[in-house]
């Protein structure tokens, strides 16, 4: 009987807070061109003229300045997640990222060598979709199964942006904070944008966002 396995992705990080790793990182990110969606002449122009010059040094200044003593905060927070989840299933569940170590591809790769493994659920943990997240993690894998002719089926789980039970752990972990007599005066919201272009080509029905005008103030399927 054939196995099931998990993986779970992210965004990614560089290797260590430093100028040579965060340039291979930002050009591994950048030349996606489902993060830049222009030509790859143009992208490559924009990259290695106006970015990898310059943005490396700031960056790796900024990513010193966040930096764990375990190691990039994203990796870690999401090693940790695999590990509770890992605590909750008997399937083998690995990590990978879209960018830098883990790859995609390596961690592919080590779950389809376990015996029996023959479907994999691609776990993106981004609640919404857009094609700089979800996409190009998916084609990321799929490619990967192609080019090393894995007998393994893909399955990918979709956004899970309304699923009541995201929505309630968002709820539990923020509840605290502004709750009535908390101590803040003001709640700061900050969020990763993208382009309106992305939004547009992602989202043509509109279902995924500004679903009502105060959809940051009740726990709605919008979250």
């Amino acid at each position: 009987m054939q196995k099931r396995a998990v993986l779970l992705t992210n965004l990614g990080s560089p290797d260590r807070p430093d100028v040579p790793a965060v340039r291979r990182y930002l050009n591994q990110f950048l030349m996606d061109p489902y993060v830049i969606q222009l030509p790859w002449v143009l992208r490559r122009l924009i990259v290695g003229l106006f970015v990898l010059p310059f943005r490396p040094k700031e960056s790796a200044h900024a990513y010193q300045s966040i930096w764990w003593e375990e190691g990039s905060p994203l990796i870690v927070l999401s090693q940790r997640l695999l590990e509770a989840v890992r605590k909750k299933t008997d399937v083998p569940v690995a990590l990978a990222m879209r960018y830098g170590k883990p790859a995609i591809e390596d961690q592919l790769l080590s779950l389809a060598r376990i015996d029996n493994v023959g479907e994999i659920l691609l776990v993106p943990l981004y609640p919404h979709y857009a094609d700089s997240t979800v996409k190009t993690t998916i084609e990321e894998a799929r490619d990967v199964i192609e080019r090393h002719k894995l007998d393994v089926k893909l399955n990918v789980l979709q956004p899970f942006y309304e699923d009541l039970s995201y929505i309630e752990a968002l709820v539990a972990s923020t509840s605290p904070w502004i709750s009535q007599g908390s101590d803040f005066d003001h709640v700061l919201f900050s969020y990763h944008g993208l382009p309106e272009s992305h939004l547009k080509t992602a989202d043509p029905t509109g279902n995924h966002c500004l679903q009502s005008p105060d959809c940051c103030q009740v726990a709605s399927p919008a979250h």
